[in-house]
């Protein structure tokens, strides 16, 4: 199943510059596999010890998957999955 993953600004280097991704995959963990099977720069900047860092949000078609089933959140064909680290400032 195909899925869309959004890359925001700041992760793009490590994509080649590519905004938005095509993989496939039933689950957020999967999906994520394959983004850092493309992409394997990606991984050490979105998880930590097999999980999300604590900065980064995922979500699926605009519901994070904090409050959802988190990596194991199922996907549908077609969907859109957003990366989104924190940013902060002062």
């Amino acid at each position: 199943m195909a899925v869309t993953v959004k890359i925001p600004t700041q992760l793009r280097a490590a994509t080649g510059g590519e905004a938005e991704l095509e993989v496939a995959g039933g689950t957020v963990g999967e999906v994520l596999d394959a983004v850092f099977e493309a992409h394997g720069d990606l991984r050490e900047r979105i998880t930590q010890d097999g999980d999300l860092r604590r900065f980064v949000n995922v979500y699926v078609s605009g519901e994070d998957i904090r409050f959802q089933d988190g990596l194991q959140t199922q996907i549908d064909d077609g969907a859109e999955v957003t990366i989104l680290p924190a940013v902060a400032g002062g």
